[in-house]
């Protein structure tokens, strides 16, 4: 039989634990969706979007390795480490390869393992129809861990793995129902996911319009030299369509020619340049490598002098 990718089951965030029912918490791990289908004579490996990263991972592709069923469709988290924590930028290093040529020097340099979470389908049958608490014990079963495959552990107690999350500085968790199914291209909240964000107030030194309407906000703050450093755009976050006509306006009288940034933003193309005036506070996962925020949101705009938007905050 030939497995046809499917959308795999989604979490929905959420900022409060369940009050009722049986639940368990798992790590949420900084990495990449992906699903291993293997019918007993191919073995593909499919993103949440559904597009193939087999030659991506090859030290997958061996399923008899780590798995003892004919048949199986795996659900988990590819993730790379960084100084011994999970980072998204080094996974997306394999991720992104595009030449088969290139595939072993960079599986030398990043390492990677497989984080399983859950199983749909074994030797022959779907199994998305059971409880998640009897997908995990037929997970347990048909797994065996290995340095590239690791099951996922569930814990009881949420607010104590929510809490070790975030000593660990790691993404958050995701809590689940033990009741309940698994809906494939699905999103409930039987499946709830609570990260954890860092804060800062930057400044905003241009912006991006879509149909004459501002769109997003190129951020930035001050070092101690007097500096104004890109540190990313944001053009989700709690801001209403009045706010965002509220900008338009305002960065319509703050334009000015010259890029007030001494780097040099990777949206220059698109964007108009505005006098550093607009102080906002903006929600982040993390820093990336290149030093500008990853997942930024914009939450609101403050009362704060622009000067004050330093790396002082980080």
């Amino acid at each position: 039989m030939k497995l046809t990718p499917i959308i795999p089951f989604e979490p929905v965030s959420a900022d409060q634990f369940p009050e009722q029912g049986r639940w368990v918490a798992q790590i949420k791990w900084d990495g990449v969706r992906m699903l291993v289908y293997a019918d007993g004579q191919d073995v593909r490996l499919v993103n949440r979007k559904r597009n193939d990263r087999t030659m991506q991972y090859p030290e997958l592709v061996s399923v008899r390795d780590y798995c003892s069923a004919e048949s199986v469709i795996l659900d988990g988290e590819i993730i790379a480490l960084d100084k011994g924590k999970p980072a998204f930028h080094q996974v997306m290093r394999r991720d992104g390869i595009r030449k088969a040529s290139s595939v072993g020097n960079v599986q030398r340099e990043v390492p990677i393992t497989y984080m399983v979470f859950d199983i749909l389908y074994c030797n022959g049958e779907w199994v998305t129809g059971r409880t998640l608490e009897e997908r995990q014990e037929l997970l347990a079963e048909v797994i065996q861990p290995n340095a590239t495959v690791q099951l996922v552990s569930s814990h009881s107690d949420l607010q104590a793995l929510h809490e070790v999350s975030k000593q660990h500085d790691l993404e958050g968790i995701v809590v689940k129902d033990v009741s309940s199914k698994y809906v494939i291209d699905g999103k409930d909240r039987r499946w709830l996911k609570m990260k954890w964000f860092k804060d800062l107030y930057a400044v905003v030194g241009g912006v991006t319009h879509r149909a004459g309407t501002v769109n997003a906000l190129l951020l930035g703050l001050y070092d101690e030299q007097g500096k104004l450093w890109y540190i990313g755009h944001a053009g989700t976050g709690r801001l209403t369509v009045q706010d965002w006509k509220t900008v338009t306006e305002i960065a319509a009288k703050l334009q000015r020619d010259e890029r007030p940034f001494a780097n040099v933003p990777e949206r220059s193309k698109e964007a108009t340049w505005i006098e550093p005036m607009l102080s906002v506070r903006v929600q982040f996962m993390e820093w990336t490598p290149y030093t500008t925020l990853r997942q930024p949101s914009i939450q609101s705009f403050v009362e704060m002098k622009p000067e004050e938007c330093t790396f002082g905050q980080v």
